[in-house]
């Protein structure tokens, strides 16, 4: 992968695993200086010994793709710990930072436990253990990354949201809470526009994390699946975390940047607009494109879906009737 990222500093919050692990290996492929937080940093504190996943892991695997990292244990609940992150990176890069990901989410345990039943039926600390770790701390950790990036006139905050903001996926307190991501990243992108500051909301499609993974093995188990349930017993169209990393990285290098400001970018678009390629060299279809929604609704589609046009379904198409979401 071409270095176009070399000299430039990025922090990427919740980065011991998963989503903001991948993320952070992209950008290190990149040749960029990346700080990453978490709460695990090493396997002497690791708080779900299944899952795994520390720091040092990540800080691994950036170096070994060519970048360098700087592990820093943060808990985002902990807005002080969150400060004197900035501080030091301030610091250490001479007010330096060119590049935010609002990626880190504590809500998957609660979300899974809730998974199936109403809203009504959860106590209403759910929507804390969904949006204090995630929505708030986004908020947060931009107002600090704003007023490194006000000094030298530019950077990019990518606030990682969902289809949840758009349409029913886990839950009333999850899609209250990235919809609020995306609007987030809208209308920071007002405010921060004449200080040359990019704010965009990334949306990634079904990406096999560690947790997803053991959802769907999970799921492999149950029988009577609709069409819905499948994609993910059947890991169809799937992206591995590094793709996501490898879009942010190409919007990050590229100088037009300031006119995706405001919007939501979907990862396997940026893709298709960077020609970039996942992990095994392949290049998953957007979740609104006729390939996948065909394929979604019809699983006997899925081993033949290259057959189908891979185009893009306009948004207002989208959002009426049988195409609402792919979990409607």
């Amino acid at each position: 992968m071409a270095q176009h990222l070399q000299g430039k500093v990025a922090l990427v919050t919740g980065a011991t695993r998963g989503l903001g692990k991948g993320i952070a290996v992209g950008l290190g492929e990149a040749g960029a200086t990346v700080y990453i937080t978490g709460r695990s940093y090493d396997r002497s504190n690791l708080e779900d010994r299944e899952i795994g996943g520390t720091l040092l892991d990540t800080q691994a695997a950036v170096e070994e793709a060519g970048g360098v990292c700087v592990p820093v244990q943060v808990d985002h609940s902990d807005d002080e710990q969150v400060r004197s992150l900035f501080e030091r990176i301030d610091a250490e890069q001479e007010g330096q930072l060119d590049l935010l990901v609002n990626n880190v989410f504590a809500g998957v345990q609660a979300i899974a436990e809730a998974y199936g039943d109403p809203f009504w039926k959860q106590e209403p600390q759910l929507w804390d253990s969904v949006n204090q770790v995630g929505l708030r701390s986004h908020y947060v950790s931009s107002i600090f990354a704003a007023r490194l990036m006000q000094r030298r006139q530019r950077g990019l905050i990518c606030t990682i949201s969902s289809w949840g903001g758009m349409s029913y996926i886990f839950g009333a307190a999850y899609g209250a809470g990235k919809a609020a991501c995306d609007r987030l990243a809208a209308d920071m992108a007002v405010e921060l526009k004449p200080d040359n500051i990019a704010s965009i909301a990334v949306w990634p499609g079904i990406v096999g994390t560690e947790h997803i993974t053991r959802f769907a093995d999970n799921t492999s188990a149950e029988g009577n699946l609709d069409p819905q349930r499948t994609l993910m017993r059947d890991r169809y169209n799937w992206e591995t975390p590094l793709l996501t990393g490898r879009a942010i990285a190409a919007l990050a290098a590229d100088n037009k940047v300031l006119g995706y400001s405001g919007k939501v970018q979907i990862v396997a678009e940026l893709a298709r607009r960077y020609q970039l390629v996942d992990q095994a060299g392949n290049r998953p279809a957007s979740l609104r494109s006729l390939r996948f929604l065909l394929a979604a609704q019809f699983p006997a589609l899925r081993d033949r879906d290259t057959l189908i046009p891979d185009l893009i379904v306009p948004w207002p198409l989208l959002l009426w009737g049988a195409l609402a979401a792919p979990k409607t």
